[in-house]
């Protein structure tokens, strides 16, 4: 299956001279949906995760069904004022902007193997922070995996010494 004939082109979005990839065809779509998902579940066995942890808010689409796949937990990893218990946060530069993101105290485990799942990887940022905030936590970054990685950003640099899988390269 060809995943790429899932993803739609949405040029200036959400400002002018970002080509958006659109993944609702995908997620739209059933079986799409469920290969790209066994790709992400092949990919947690092989590196051993514990647990699956997912950016807010896509990571938490593509995630949760590994996670229940494979029987394991599920951490979100949220913007400020989303979760509500005691949390960590890391602020970092996405493409266009900043953000911050926060991982309730506690929910990573030391020593725990985790596997970050999200739907892009582009300049690496989110997932330089969610990285940093599992370390903290005393967690092994055991893999990290994405739908979509748009190379020309170059985010892959920020992941260095970290298996990857990206299920498409545009």
């Amino acid at each position: 299956m060809n995943l790429k004939d899932y993803i739609a082109n949405v040029p200036d979005f959400p400002k002018e001279g970002i080509q958006f990839k659109d993944i609702t065809p995908l997620i739209g779509d059933g079986k799409a949906f469920k290969y790209a998902t066994e790709l992400f579940v092949d990919f947690a066995k092989k590196v051993n995760a514990d647990i699956i942890v997912g950016p807010d808010a896509r990571g938490f689409i593509f995630g949760c069904p590994v996670a229940t796949t494979l029987e394991i937990g599920f951490v979100p990893v949220r913007k400020p004022n989303k979760l509500p218990r005691e949390t960590i946060s890391y602020s970092y530069d996405l493409e266009y902007g900043s953000n911050t993101l926060c991982l309730h105290k506690g929910d990573i485990k030391k020593g725990q193997r985790v596997l970050i799942v999200d739907d892009l990887l582009a300049t690496g940022g989110t997932i330089e922070a969610a990285i940093h905030l599992i370390e903290e936590s005393g967690g092994i970054v055991a893999g990290t995996a994405f739908l979509v990685e748009l190379t020309d950003l170059k985010g892959r640099d920020k992941l260095k010494g970290h298996e990857i899988l990206t299920l498409m390269r545009f």
